[in-house]
């Protein structure tokens, strides 16, 4: 697989020049590990064939910070909002991310290129796991805590991994599948107490020696898999690579983040997330800055607004169903600490929401794209106008286009699928490969393109808007329809909450809009008819008239993932009778 090389990147500079201003920030020192690698963000210098993100990056900021020029601010803050509290230097992630490197290695047997599902909540556990992989060479899985024992196994038999980490919660249910897994050799887990034929973490890491010499990686060497659930068939194996998740961001600039080592970014993803891995490891920590987390077993707007006024808190970056949570409060009571810049992902976020959180707290959310196999490849940046509706522009090392199913470009205002351009050279943050699944891999793509299977469409100033997910469409009476367009006009109705908009099947139409709606909680209605109704009227005078729901079902909630994105295939399926 060909790399992102020089030559690209000249090409890539000369088309779109880099913001040397950083925004605003004043230029990091010399000695700054960000600044290390400006010659090669010039094309001025190869990408170098070895990479270690343990060595190349998070030892190099022990180094500046032992030598006094980096900031006093931790490089990780915990909490648990039980009075608990974990704060660790560069140099202390360092000490014990080397002595988990040599539980892994001496008392577990594992070896470079060896799989490790890890699933844990957000613990501090699981930051030093992902550290001691890297040092290893240990490719890590990591997995949603929310897993039942069918999802474990499915995961333990598809990646054939010879170790899993856990906590009190799924040892149980890894227990249940273990018998079935012939690969699996180790089980540890995180806890206080004990459990038969597992091996406590805690007490192991503790009485490890410190020292470790970090493997040498190249930069396509696999560093980790996530499963993703695509619209057919079981979850595939998503393989990321040294460099697509751990180099990438020392060459994209600072365009989604804009962090520097005195920042703090608090982001609220689930650890089996990738955007846990951008946002809470590899991007933030490019930049030397501060990684804040909060255990949050719950996602509870109390919590979150407490921690922001409580904690100096620079960045956030949360699912759309944080902001639409957190605008239904009374913000005038709070006052954020610290708090600058706020971002938005995993799914569109409504224009209203950004206008309400605008109008209580002074700030703009911008919204960042991407997936779990190409990373952010758009969003919008501090200093950048915030168009409502829209996820930004194409982000630095990728050309990304609007095509049809020839692979032809679009023009700008025309809906297409949102592509990226893979060849001749595939860019670095791209994912490898779908493991053990050739197939899906040479399906991903189309010609020139990696295709997202997301249709959108770019405006004439480069900004591109999400319409949805291939399958999300609705096409009624001949027209197309964007569920998302249908949940702005709702959202906009002071007595809607939230809502998810699908298709429903309809004998004359073949299907119709319906929405399912959750009502404010300063709403309430005894005559639910007339405010279906009203709700329809609404979204005619708001969008065009084809596109208001046909049918409208109050909800109390909607089903929705860990990361807060709203289920609705789930809803889909019950409407067409395929749950």
């Amino acid at each position: 697989m060909k790399l992102f090389k020089l030559q690209t990147l000249k090409s890539f500079w000369t088309l779109k020049p880099p913001n040397r201003t950083f925004h605003g920030h004043p230029r990091l020192l010399a000695s700054d590990v960000y600044s290390q690698y400006e010659s090669i963000r010039r094309g001025e210098q190869e990408i170098p064939k070895y990479f270690n993100f343990a060595s190349d990056v998070l030892d190099k900021w022990s180094e500046i910070e032992k030598a006094g020029k980096r900031p006093s601010n931790p490089a990780f803050w915990w909490i648990n909002g039980k009075g608990e509290e974990v704060k660790w230097s560069f140099e202390e992630l360092g000490f014990l991310s080397r002595k988990v490197a040599n539980v892994l290695t001496k008392v577990c047997g594992l070896q470079k290129g060896d799989r490790m599902i890890v699933i844990l909540p957000r613990v501090p556990e699981w930051w030093l796991v992902i550290v001691a992989c890297m040092r290893t060479g240990i490719v890590l899985i990591p997995g949603i805590s929310q897993l039942s024992a069918r999802d474990i196994l499915y995961r333990l038999q598809a990646s054939k991994a010879t170790c899993i980490i856990t906590d009190d919660t799924l040892a149980p249910a890894v227990d249940s599948v273990a018998s079935e897994c012939q690969f699996l050799k180790t089980k540890l887990i995180v806890s206080k107490g004990s459990r038969e034929g597992w091996l406590n973490f805690t007490d192991l890491y503790k009485n490890q020696s410190d020292d470790h010499s970090c493997v040498k990686t190249k930069m396509q060497d696999s560093m980790i898999i996530f499963f993703t659930s695509g619209t057919t068939g079981s979850p595939k194996m998503t393989e990321h690579s040294q460099g697509s998740l751990g180099f990438r961001p020392l060459l994209s600039e600072r365009y989604w983040l804009d962090l520097t080592p005195s920042d703090m970014i608090w982001s609220t993803a689930d650890t089996g997330w990738i955007l846990a891995s951008l946002a809470s490891v590899f991007d933030p920590w490019v930049f030397g800055s501060c990684v804040f987390i909060h255990n949050l077993p719950q996602i509870e707007s109390a919590a979150i607004l407490n921690a922001l006024c409580r904690f100096p808190i620079d960045a956030l970056v949360g699912a759309p169903t944080l902001f639409r949570m957190l605008v239904q409060n009374n913000l005038s009571n709070y006052k954020f600490m610290n708090l600058k810049h706020c971002m938005s992902g995993g799914e569109p976020l409504n224009p209203e929401v950004m206008e309400q959180w605008k109008s209580k707290t002074g700030l703009d959310i911008h919204e960042v794209y991407g997936q779990t196999e190409t990373g952010i490849i758009c969003s919008g940046f501090k200093g950048m106008k915030v168009k409502p509706g829209s996820m930004g522009k194409a982000a630095p090392l990728y050309d990304v286009q609007i095509i049809d199913k020839n692979a032809n470009i679009l023009p700008p205002g025309q809906q297409g699928e949102i592509a990226v351009r893979s060849k001749p050279i595939r860019p670095l943050g791209l994912f490898s490969q779908y493991v053990d699944n050739p197939k899906k891999t040479e399906e991903s793509e189309r010609w020139d393109f990696y295709v997202t299977g997301d249709r959108g469409t770019m405006d004439e100033d480069g900004y591109f808007q999400f319409i949805g997910r291939d399958d999300d469409i609705i096409i009624s009476s001949g027209y197309r329809i964007g569920p998302f367009e249908v949940e702005n006009a709702l959202i906009e109705h002071p007595a809607v909450a939230e809502t998810a908009v699908v298709s429903s099947p309809d004998p004359l139409r073949g299907e119709v809009v319906k929405a399912f709606v959750v009502l404010s909680p300063t709403f309430s209605s005894s005559d639910l008819e007339s405010l279906a109704s009203d709700l329809q009227e609404h979204v005619k005078k708001i969008t065009a008239p084809y596109k208001y729901p046909r049918k409208v079902e109050f909800v109390r909630e909607l089903p929705k993932t860990v990361t807060g994105k709203i289920k609705r295939n789930e809803l889909r399926n019950k409407e067409w009778g395929r749950m």
